[in-house]
């Protein structure tokens, strides 16, 4: 795992070098979902949400086989219908990743997916009719079933009460929202929860987790809900993410983007390999655009990338397009190409072994890749990769 260091050595001193994902890491008690630990000391999960009819089984489970190939741990499921509920124990007989199902407005629906073999329930307080009157009844069913429950609280339907007390929805309104919950779920014994404080702006929402980290030792799911389209919940998320999971705060992450579910999970992904709290995969480090390139830079990496999308073996491969940077950032990667004057230099593992034409350029890096993991003994078939 790439190491991360932390603070500033002094002259001479030999840098401490300390893995992010045990530096400050909280301490949360652990849950487990279905198969998956969550909290405590396991690795940041990530999870997806559905945007199937659940009631519709055979496309629910087609998308949660295209959700695991991905990448994805857990995956949640909308339940808003007694469809939907009677739809839930094929779906979580046949899932191949633990089904949560996502409950709002009808604690009927709990029952009904406790019954239904979920690996966990959400549920929303702020919007389920007289949810705490039903609290030791869902305690008691979730405890014999041996399932944890997450208390999703979100902005947009936070409790009316806390919206009277505080006026929106505020850290302190989102935190007090949960550990409210939390506490009656304690007086029937149950402690088996997760907890996420969810808003969409990431300023509120840090602060929210921050604040609810220092309170309990729940695990916490984190998001940035409703963070908008690709690109825009992209970095909402990233932001929010990098923030909290570099504090230590976080078990386990949904991007919530107006996308497919698919691209949640590659961004999730991303962002823990990115922290080093997840192995990083294919690492591609390519140059900005500038006048210095002699290269179209940004058509060679994206070329690249599509190329060695789906390689197995982790690799970092840089893609640069001039001689100021471009040998220096080639020899530090796995892999890389120095390109000017319509040609490129391929380097592997620092070494320069050959120069091809540009037009050449993406074939000799998969063909160095390939060889690579061979090396590694991984053997690869290069046309099925992507």
């Amino acid at each position: 795992m790439t190491a991360v260091t932390l603070g500033i050595p002094t002259i001479g001193a030999k840098e401490e070098e300390v893995p992010l994902s045990v530096a400050n890491r909280r301490m949360s008690r652990q849950i487990m979902v279905g198969s998956v630990p969550v909290g405590g000391k396991a690795p940041v999960s990530v999870q997806s949400m559905t945007t199937t009819l659940t009631s519709d089984v055979d496309a629910t489970l087609q998308q949660i086989a295209e959700l695991t190939a991905a990448g994805c741990q857990i995956v949640r499921v909308a339940v808003p219908s007694a469809d939907d509920a009677a739809a839930l124990p094929i779906i979580a007989k046949k899932s191949q990743l633990p089904v949560i199902a996502d409950i709002h407005f009808q604690p009927k629906y709990v029952f009904a997916a406790i019954d239904a073999g979920c690996a966990a329930v959400r549920v929303n307080p702020g919007n389920i009719k007289k949810f705490d009157d039903k609290v030791g009844d869902i305690a008691k069913a979730a405890a014999d079933a041996g399932i944890p429950i997450r208390i999703g609280v979100n902005a947009g339907s936070l409790d009316k009460r806390l919206l009277e007390k505080y006026g929106k929805a505020t850290p302190d309104a989102l935190v007090e929202s949960a550990l409210w919950e939390c506490s009656l779920f304690e007086e029937h014994g149950f402690g088996d929860i997760k907890i996420s404080v969810k808003h969409n702006d990431p300023v509120v929402m840090i602060e929210a987790y921050r604040r609810l980290a220092a309170r309990c030792d729940y695990p916490l799911h984190l998001g940035v809900t409703e963070a908008g389209p690709q690109f825009q919940g992209t970095i909402k998320s990233a932001v929010a993410f990098g923030a909290l999971l570099a504090e230590g705060i976080g078990d386990t992450i949904r991007v919530s983007l107006s996308c497919p579910p698919v691209e949640e999970v590659k961004v999730g992904n991303q962002i823990l390999e990115s922290l080093a709290l997840r192995e990083r995969g294919l690492d591609i480090v390519s140059c900005p655009s500038c006048g210095r390139a002699q290269v179209d830079v940004h058509t060679l990496s994206e070329r690249v990338s599509a190329a060695l999308e789906g390689f197995p073996v982790p690799l970092r491969v840089a893609v640069m397009g001039c001689v100021v940077n471009g040998p220096g950032e080639a020899r530090e990667a796995d892999l890389g190409v120095a390109s000017g004057n319509g040609k490129g230099q391929i380097f592997v593992k620092g070494e320069v072994i050959k120069t091809v034409p540009e037009s050449e350029i993406v074939e000799a890096l998969l063909e160095e890749a390939v060889r690579i993991a061979e090396e590694r003994g991984i053997a690869v078939d290069p046309d099925a990769i992507a």
